[in-house]
């Protein structure tokens, strides 16, 4: 896609009002700096939440909202029409057309999939569509469960090569501690480089509704910019909010830069998008092949593996220690592996996960 490509992801708490109800008003905004970012050539692509919490709105009548996994399936079918139905109007209000689209985990974890949604997307970026992008709630019940939008955003935005990933969310940006502990709490402007720190100063899901809190949107800044894409976190509320976030506005926002040493697009998805199905467990010198040498993980330097793997799943690769130092996809087998050929993962498919 075109080099100025932006995915930008807004929150449950800010496509919803305080009943649940689809934020009108909200959309409003997003769709009209979407547009008038495609008017100056960049491509955009909006990652949604907010199904369940409107299709709640629409069939609880005040009832406690469930937390099961079918029910929740359930009420994200009632809210995901009526979501697509705000969207379609806020976008049509500044003559633009949107089109739905639904991921679930499969369209990332395989090759095949993966590249078949970035030509749905491409697809209708040609036809001059904002694609709409959603979790596929009401039938992947993995990703109510564990899944959240901000992953998927970054997801996105290594999917489609873009530029910037904002996350558009109901706190100024990332903040020193947790305003509702610490009311001298003030915002980080920048980060180029992440830490043990920087992470414990984020906290859980600050409403309740959303599956996200500024944890996961750390991991989706940190998955990004592994990518090569500058981040953003931003306030949803604030006028012009993406087109400010766009712009690198001083004292707007949480910007993270992009690591100077950046993953192939391919690599990429080996780290971030598949999910991986066991773990390699090796010792010192292959820790010291892998980090300094950039070497092929060899069967010699594995001392123990665990999972059900398959030839060509993802793996973890864990040091001597048990932290994880890398990721990569397997030659062999579980069942197979004392037999296979010296080569385990090959240094092509191993990406090293222990830098900053």
């Amino acid at each position: 896609m075109a080099t100025r490509s932006l995915v930008v992801k807004i929150g449950t708490t800010s496509v919803t009002d305080d009943t649940g109800g689809v934020a009108h008003g909200a959309l409003a905004s997003v769709a009209h700096d979407v547009v008038e970012l495609r008017a100056k050539g960049w491509t955009v692509v909006v990652v949604t939440s907010g199904a369940i919490t409107a299709g709640w709105s629409e069939v609880g009548r005040g009832r406690r909202r469930p937390s099961d996994s079918v029910s929740l399936q359930a009420v994200s079918a009632v809210g995901q029409p009526l979501l697509m139905h705000a969207w379609r109007d806020a976008f049509s209000e500044v003559g633009a057309s949107v089109g739905q689209v639904l991921l679930a985990p499969l369209d990332f974890s395989h090759r095949g999939q993966y590249l078949h949604a970035r030509g749905t997307l491409e697809a209708l970026h040609a036809l001059n569509v904002v694609p709409i992008v959603n979790e596929n709630d009401a039938v992947a019940d993995e990703e109510i469960r564990f899944g959240d939008n901000d992953r998927l955003a970054a997801l996105v935005a290594n999917l489609v090569g873009a530029s910037h990933l904002v996350l558009l969310t109901d706190t100024a940006g990332l903040l020193t501690a947790d305003p509702r502990l610490d009311p001298t709490a003030t915002l980080i402007e920048e980060v180029t480089a992440f830490d043990t720190e920087l992470v414990e100063v984020a906290g859980d899901s600050r409403s309740g509704v959303g599956s996200g809190g500024m944890a996961s949107k750390l991991a989706a800044a940190r998955m990004a910019t592994w990518s090569g894409i500058t981040t953003v976190i931003a306030p949803a509320r604030a006028e012009n909010a993406l087109l400010h976030a766009i712009e690198d506005a001083p004292g707007f926002g949480t910007t993270f830069r992009p690591r100077a040493e950046r993953l192939s697009a391919r690599k990429s998805w080996i780290a971030f998008a598949v999910a991986s199905r066991g773990a390699l467990h090796i010792n010192q010198g292959a820790l010291q092949a892998l980090e300094h040498h950039g070497r092929s993980l060899l069967r010699v330097g594995v001392e123990s593996h665990a999972g059900s793997f398959v030839e060509g799943d993802a793996v973890e690769i864990k040091g001597p220690e048990g932290q994880v130092i890398a990721k990569g996809l397997v030659r062999v087998s579980a069942e197979s592996f004392h037999d296979s050929d010296d080569v385990v993962v090959h240094r092509d498919d191993l990406v090293l996960l222990r830098r900053s």
